[in-house]
């Protein structure tokens, strides 16, 4: 971690916190580029490698100055750069320096002074040394750094020991025993302490746990040392004992106590009333006391995290007082007032003076000087077990002097920052508090507003919560109107808090107000962060990427990013996890964006906030574009808009495209949203545009909803622009919706509608993708010389505009009407040609090359060239299996099945046709699982099994009418004709 002064240097990403490493582990030193470049990509970097390299060190220059550092750190020195020291202080050297006094102070025989050095040193790690840095070099030096230092914590344990620290020594060794178990220098330390604080019993059982896990792992008994440190405790060697001296710092504590009592104080505000849920934290938190009854424990500490209002300082006070016994020495509590906007920060100095009084200290004996209150302090607490909870803390800084020294104290501290310096053991009472969940949240309002009002309620409370995001703060708010109210109805306040314009005027009254919470820790975010979390409070998207903070504020992505983790942790964002296409996402709570909204619309002026929102959704269009014309292999099969692209970063388009599909679904639920954001604006050239740059995905996908959904926005904001190509565009996506879902008429009226909008507009191209949609409608009611007459006014426009997706897939749509026509020979010929253009576009047109693979096969089957049939069926099965494409993964089986039934492997045809079905079935389109039903039905028939194949067939039939489909209708009602009039009458 990098620092000016408390505040962190935001460096974000893998590979700037990589290079970071590597030129702090060589300060003063020249790291090539080689160097770095192999690190960063393990041996196999892209070609770009040495660019990225240079633009990383461009960002970290840029963060380091951010902070106020007007000298230059990282200096560009052939053949590579080189992190300046001077002037700037590093963990690794003091740490060095450290340990060297100690060992000089260690010769000298001055014990004190080497504890003192060691413990110094050992308090500059924060956890594992070079922790989410990957790359050999790194790990190597990781490794190294944590020889050194267990090395030097063995060496202070020693000195320790020598200083009769035994009892103060046992947690801590205790804990370095089980992740260090081999280590003997260790063990023998731990079994030493055993043995000095009066564990005799225990310190024999650890020296035989010792020598089982050394003959288990390593083949050989422990060391001569161990040995005879064993044969020492069985005879009670004087040698091992250890006789305290008379200390003047004993006395100096006694003489500040006088003559006064003990005192026990009890300083812990009272239990919040209505408390609800959160077992599992207030578990975690019980591993603080565990083992409190032995003597001699060291501290223990404890965070909880969180967002603002979700319930910390109370979670704190009712863990506090579940285990008020187990600190019989008292129960100190402190507000540093971390995000106080009428009160400064309480300082340290004030604090230890209160707690030195408390703790019984006559005010005449307080020390003026921190450092000498802080040395009272901790002599105080040394042989007391003191339970001190310090609430609202903003920096490490602040808690550093009021942490015990040693004894059995324990102490909780409730921050809204992750205050990474702050090591908490045992580990797992680092507590991050989320919403609650909704049971408990219904819980909440029942203990403050009466359970039977609620739970009367069930869907209105239900709602209430979520719209209070289930955070404490929030919900004890709404609690406290309706407790106010009893002629409130649950549904009344939860219509008020409806309107998101209003939610916050209705949960920001009284003295608990949530716009207030928020403010506390929006006034202390760096002014690029708090205007990025400004601008996304603008956009209606669930969750997002750093490139959607990168195109908000103008700016790369990793600057982005930087800021956006800035936002992350000061809990005004969460982390959602990382997407499919390896990018992390991120989402507020709703009444956080709903005030990062509020702010933008009073500290931005309209113009910065549409510029802003105009950069994403261009951006975002972009992407989209790509994806679509990666998937297919070109800018085909759809129309476009004249809006201006914004350009992105071509590394990043790399990274986010690598399988476009996945971009898709990573970003669905944000496209729907961004399509609908951007029709209500009236930038009804971006909706419709976006929508027909998704249409391979929720084709492929089958999300006909959200299609359907896209569609309708768009064609209203098209409507209102009085905007012809985009309507005709929209009324052509929904009637392709239509004809998913076999509504033909509708279908058919929408493309009529879209043909003369097409026509108006002037689009040819336009006109030719619907009279194809048109000509499959024509196929499926039979209608084939119209449905071929409009492939051939559609197929030259195609082949002029060089449109070759197009011009294949109409190619296809004649080889099927080849087929119906009872023409195989022909079909195949044109199959063959669509299978050939399809494959001249490249590896990007796997779905137009299965489809007209799909077709290719179905001809040779009905030939019957099985064999050649069943190895195009298997191709295509290959090609949308790859693409996760259900609906033609649906038909590649039904093919496959068919051919193999008239091969005469009904076992397995059997197989594949229920596979077939299975997956038909999620696709939710009723005309393949009619198909399919058909044909399972008549494979049922063929093979005498009257009963499966009369449920097949009724089901295929039901379903043709209902899609008004009447040559598929015939197919399945002359097939019902030939079951046996038992088992039909038995199946109806």
């Amino acid at each position: 971690m990098a620092t000016v002064g408390e505040r962190p240097i935001l460096v974000g990403g893998a590979r700037q916190r990589t290079i970071l490493a590597l030129l702090l582990l060589s300060p003063g030193r020249i790291v090539p580029v080689d160097t770095l470049v192999d690190v960063v990509w393990n041996g196999r970097p892209p070609a770009t490698a040495r660019t990225q390299v240079a633009i990383v060190i461009a960002a970290l220059r840029k963060a380091i100055k951010a902070e106020g550092v007007t000298e230059e750190v990282i200096v560009t020195a052939h053949p590579g750069y080189l992190l300046r020291a001077e002037g700037h202080a590093l963990d690794t050297v003091t740490f060095t320096g450290l340990v060297a006094e100690a060992e000089t102070a260690v010769r000298d025989v001055r014990p004190a002074d080497a504890a003192r050095c060691y413990a110094e040193a050992l308090a500059l790690w924060r956890g594992p040394a070079l922790a989410g840095v990957t790359g050999q070099l790194v790990e190597d030096e990781a490794a190294r750094w944590e020889e050194v230092r267990i090395n030097a914590y063995e060496a202070m344990t020693s000195v320790q020991l020598e200083l009769g620290r035994h009892q103060l020594l046992l947690p801590e060794l205790a804990a370095t025993v089980r992740e260090h178990p081999l280590r003997e220098r260790t063990r023998y330390h731990f079994i030493l302490a055993q043995y000095r604080s009066g564990r005799r019993a225990e310190a024999m059982e650890s020296f035989r746990e010792a020598r089982r896990q050394f003959i288990d792992e390593l083949g050989m008994d422990p060391g001569p040392e161990l040995q005879e440190l064993h044969d020492a405790i069985l005879r009670d060697d004087p040698s091992l004992a250890y006789e305290a001296p008379a200390t003047a710092a004993a006395d100096a504590t006694g003489d500040a106590l006088g003559a006064r009592n003990r005192v026990v104080p009890s300083e812990l505000p009272p239990d919040v009333p209505g408390f609800a849920g959160r077992r599992e934290e207030l578990t975690d938190l019980d591993a603080l006391v565990e083992g409190q009854g032995e003597s001699g424990r060291a501290p223990t500490v404890g965070l909880i995290t969180g967002v603002a209002g979700v319930g910390k300082t109370g979670l704190a006070v009712r863990w506090a007082h579940r285990v008020t016994e187990q600190y019989p020495d008292g129960r100190l509590f402190a507000d540093l007032r971390g995000y106080d906007e009428h009160h400064a920060p309480t300082t340290a100095g004030d604090i230890l003076s209160r707690f030195l009084r408390s703790l019984g200290v006559e005010s005449e004996d307080v020390p003026n000087g921190l450092e000498d209150r802080i040395a009272l302090y901790r002599s105080v607490l040394a042989e007391r077990r003191v339970l001190l909870v310090l609430d609202n803390v903003r920096t490490f800084a602040q808690i550093r002097p009021l942490l015990p020294g040693s004894g059995g104290c324990t102490v909780l501290v409730t921050s809204r920052e992750q205050l990474e310096q702050l090591v908490t053991w045992p580990p797992r009472a680092r507590v991050h508090l989320g919403v609650l969940p909704e049971d408990e949240s219904v819980e909440l309002l029942g203990r403050i507003v009466g359970e039977a009002r609620i739970m009367a309620a069930p869907a209105d409370s239900a709602r209430l919560v979520e719209l209070c995001d289930r955070l404490p703060l929030a919900l004890r708010i709404a609690a406290a109107r309706l407790a106010s109210k009893p002629h409130w109805s649950v549904r009344h306040l939860v219509t008020r808090l409806n309107d998101g314009r209003r939610r916050l005027d209705e949960l920001s009254q009284g003295e608990s107000q949530i716009r207030a919470s928020f403010e506390l820790s929006y006034r202390y975010l760096h002014k690029d962060a708090a205007r990025l979390y400004r601008y996304l409070g603008l956009l209606g998207v669930p969750d997002f990427t750093a490139w959607v903070g990168a195109a908000l504020m103008d700016q790369d992505v990793m600057d982005a990013e930087r800021l956006i983790e800035h936002l992350v942790d000061a809990q005004f964002l969460e982390v959602v996890g990382v997407d499919a296409t390896g990018q992390l996402r991120y989402r507020f709570q709703n009444l956080m964006r709903l005030y990062a909204e509020e702010l933008a619309r009073e500290e931005e002026s309209e113009e910065d906030r549409l510029a802003a929102c105009d950069r994403v959704f261009r951006t975002c269009l972009t992407i989209a574009e790509q994806a679509h014309r990666r998937e297919y292999g070109g800018d085909f099969s759809i129309v476009h808009s004249a809006v201006s692209r914004r350009e992105i970063d071509v590394v990043l388009l790399e990274e986010l495209l690598a399988a476009p599909l996945e971009w898709y679904e990573a970003e669905r639920l944000s496209l729907v949203a961004v399509v609908e954001q951007t029709a209500r604006m009236g930038m009804d050239e971006v909706a419709w545009d976006l929508v027909m740059s998704m249409e391979v995905f929720f084709e492929s996908r089958n999300y006909v909803e959200d299609w359907r959904t896209c569609g309708r926005h768009a064609l209203e904001a098209t409507r209102s622009a009085g905007n012809i190509r985009g309507q005709a565009a929209m009324e052509q996506q929904l009637a392709t919706v239509d004809l998913r879902l076999r509504n033909l008429t509708e279908s058919a009226a929408r493309h009529e509608v879209s043909l003369e909008l097409y026509t108006r507009a002037g689009d040819e191209v336009g006109r030719s993708l619907v009279l194809g949609n048109l000509a499959v409608i024509d196929r499926i009611r039979g209608q084939h010389e119209r449905g071929m007459a409009r492939l051939r006014e559609a197929l030259p426009v195609f082949r002029a505009a060089g449109d070759r997706p197009s011009e294949a897939y109409v190619l296809n749509l004649m080889a099927q009407f080849a087929r119906d026509q009872g023409e195989p020979e022909t079909a195949i010929r044109l199959s063959r040609d669509s299978v050939r253009v399809s494959e001249s576009i490249g590896g990007k047109a796997a779905r137009n090359i299965a489809i007209a693979t799909h077709q290719l096969a179905s001809a040779h089957l009905e030939l019957g060239q099985l064999d050649e049939a069943e190895a195009q069926f298997a191709r295509v099965v290959d090609l949308v299996q790859e693409r996760s494409d259900l609906l033609g993964l649906s038909y590649g089986l039904l093919g496959l099945a068919q051919t193999r039934h008239a091969a005469g492997d009904g076992e397995s045809a059997l197989a594949t046709f229920l596979e077939a079905l299975d997956n038909a079935l999620r696709t939710g389109s009723p005309m393949i699982e009619g198909q399919i039903r058909l044909a399972l039905g008549e494979a049922y028939l063929g093979s005498g099994r009257e009963d499966e194949a009369t449920a097949q067939l009724t089901g295929a039939l039901a379903i043709f009418q209902r899609t008004g489909a009447p040559p598929w209708e015939e197919k399945a009602a002359r097939a019902l004709e030939r079951v046996p009039s038992a088992a039909l009458n038995g199946g109806v």
